[in-house]
């Protein structure tokens, strides 16, 4: 009798201590989930943009829109929005990862990171520019006013508040350039003046007060689409386009006009016109700026190092295969020619020739959903072609991952080689297809709310697209080869992936060498020209580097870190290492920083064997 009253006192304890253990488990992952959850409901209920470029029905997500208006910049909101990364760190601290299953932990790891990186730039507030020249948001907010999808009639009537909400944004920002000033972190002079012939050239008053100016045609448009569906009526569409032109002309253009005159009165109070290592704190600025920009943990020397290593091999290559060309052909390498006898030239062929050709070393995105994918494909307006990029996509919502679109820059891409090369870095297997297939993924958790939405990782982003888009050449090649044309064709294409890396990698070089080491106007501009640039176009280049820092080490160390992670795994895995698995891999992970996404590889369960490889010197 005694001896079975201890045997049922023994059980009961052990039950009573996996019942307290299995609930500390289940607190820690209530409270952060309950934790993430407010602060992305926070983040969104505040900013009406953002959310319509994240969820297409927030309503599903237990998310109400606050204000259907821009964020409008304040000192206080600056230094709130601090304190609350800092309140937001600690109570975090007080969760135990290792109590958080796998993916969840995988989260909490990079949330954690985020904001510590966010936090450790709060002495460089000044340091930043949001009306930079090159794709401020002066361009910016047009370009994603045109894009803004009308899904129904609440859509339009948030858009319309948007519109009327620019006049205090702008006011906002106009306020933030003048404490900048205030701090002699101003821009230049010649910064000023073509911020201010932008803001004229994009929200043209001629245009507006005939009703041809691009965010008039494209409501139009968007509008009528709604009236074709039944959703609203005609009536309705013409008292929504009659209160569109009513904004653009008194409450947009205005606020343009006095956001430039604003920029005039400030204009030549700018102390620096280098590199960012001239200002008091620059060089700590830039080095946070790349950190966070490319999701690297290489300091700036290793990163130059690297970077000049990496030079040297492309451009023995460079040299190797111009004399096998050479001695083909009889000629000097000429890209153009690729162009002219390239069989593809529609970007809807491309995308399906590329989609084709994937298939081999890319998951499909079938084994996720059986939703039909769909991509449109159009021109960036005249407009705006000078203030945007080659091309762009466009990341849709992560509930409405069915509808994708690319937009093409006409005057800075050219048909043939160029658009196919780019339509790889764009859409398959680029940016469309790893967004589609993260968040396809990450929707199949059995948490909902998209928390790692509000994390940014351009590293990881376009260094998938850029490491994409470099393998695409292999693509062209077979395509070409296939397609009938000269032997050297297949040769060529490999040459100009590699005359197009050593220019993203000369960029870089010097990007840092300008904003880190402090070389001078003159040093950039005789290095760009002994390139091969000519003279105008060196002087673009040299003021693209100057007004945006690290954007290029976005593209190239984000490659280079990916490149470097797929080595790992080839070590890692040995003889199981095949692209298709080391792609699935990077695709599940999702956009991450290196540090993590590095030892998320060498925690997998999957591995072979665990090699530890230092993250201080990857293994280019």
């Amino acid at each position: 009798m005694k001896k079975i009253r201890y045997g049922f006192l023994g059980i009961s304890l052990v039950f009573l201590l996996f019942t307290v253990l299995y609930l500390g488990h289940g607190f820690d992952a209530y409270l952060f989930h309950k934790m993430t959850d407010s602060y992305f409901k926070e983040s969104m209920e505040n900013d009406a943009l953002n959310l319509h470029f994240t969820l297409a029905n927030p309503e599903k997500y237990g998310i109400t829109l606050k204000s259907a208006s821009l964020p409008v910049y304040s000192r206080q909101g600056q230094l709130a929005s601090v304190q609350a990364t800092a309140d937001f760190l600690e109570r975090l601290s007080h969760i135990r990862p290792s109590r958080l299953r796998e993916e969840d932990r995988y989260t909490y790891d990079l949330l954690y990171s985020w904001l510590q990186t966010q936090y450790a730039g709060r002495d460089f507030t000044y340091y930043e520019e949001p009306l930079s020249p090159s794709g401020g948001m002066q361009s910016e907010l047009p370009l994603l006013l045109a894009e803004y999808t009308l899904r129904g009639k609440s859509d339009i009537q948030i858009y319309l508040s948007l519109l009327e909400s620019t006049a205090a944004y702008l006011q906002g920002l106009s306020d933030f350039e003048s404490e900048k000033a205030q701090a002699g972190l101003f821009m230049t002079r010649q910064d000023a003046e073509n911020v201010v012939s932008q803001c004229d050239h994009i929200m043209d008053k001629a245009a507006i007060d005939s009703g041809t100016h691009f965010l008039q045609l494209t409501f139009a448009d968007r509008v009528e689409a709604l009236q074709q569906q039944g959703i609203i009526t005609a009536q309705e569409k013409e008292q929504y386009l009659a209160e569109n032109n009513r904004l653009l002309s008194t409450v947009v253009q205005p606020a343009y006009d006095r956001l430039g005159d604003d920029l005039l009165l400030l204009s030549g109070t700018g102390q620096y016109d280098g590199g960012l290592c001239e200002m008091p704190q620059g060089r700590a600025y830039y080095a946070w700026l790349t950190q966070k920009t490319t999701g690297s943990t290489l300091d700036m020397d290793g990163i130059y190092t690297i970077l000049q290593k990496v030079f040297q091999q492309k451009f023995e290559n460079i040299q190797t295969l111009g004399a096998k060309y050479r001695e083909l052909t009889g000629s000097f390498p000429d890209p153009t020619l690729l162009s002219d006898e390239f069989p593809l030239l529609e970007p809807s062929e491309i995308l399906s020739d590329l989609q084709a050709r994937m298939q081999k070393d890319y998951p499909s995105l079938t084994e996720l959903s059986s939703q039909d994918i769909q991509c449109t494909v159009r021109d960036v307006d005249a407009a705006l072609e000078p203030y945007t990029s080659p091309a762009f996509y466009m990341t849709p919502p992560v509930d409405d991952l069915a509808h994708n679109t690319i937009c093409i820059n006409r005057a800075s891409t050219a048909a043939g080689l160029e658009l196919y090369t780019t339509l790889a870095h764009e859409g398959y297997p680029g940016h469309l297809y790893q967004t589609v297939y993260s968040s396809l993924y990450q929707a199949d958790a059995d948490h909902e709310l998209p928390i790692r939405e509000l994390l940014h990782y351009g590293g990881y982003v376009e260094g998938w697209a850029y490491y994409t888009e470099q393998l695409s050449y292999t693509y062209a090649a077979d395509l070409l080869q296939n397609a009938g044309a000269s032997p050297a064709a297949s040769l060529l294409c490999t040459l100009t992936s590699l005359q197009r890396d050593l220019q993203i990698n000369l960029f870089s070089l010097l990007d840092i060498s300008l904003h880190y080491y402090g070389a001078q106007k003159d040093d950039i501009l005789r290095s760009l020209t002994s390139f091969g640039l000519s003279d105008e176009s060196a002087d673009r280049i040299y003021h693209y580097l100057r007004t945006a820092p690290a954007t290029y080490l976005k593209y190239y160390v984000g490659y280079l870190e990916m490149t470097a992670l797929k080595n790992r795994a080839k070590a890692q895995w040995g003889d199981a290492f095949t692209p298709m698995r080391f792609h699935r891999f990077v695709l599940k992970a999702g956009p991450s920083d290196y540090k993590n996404l590095t030892k998320r590889l060498l925690n997998s369960r999957f591995s072979n064997t665990l090699i530890r490889c230092s993250l201080k010197t990857p293994p280019y």
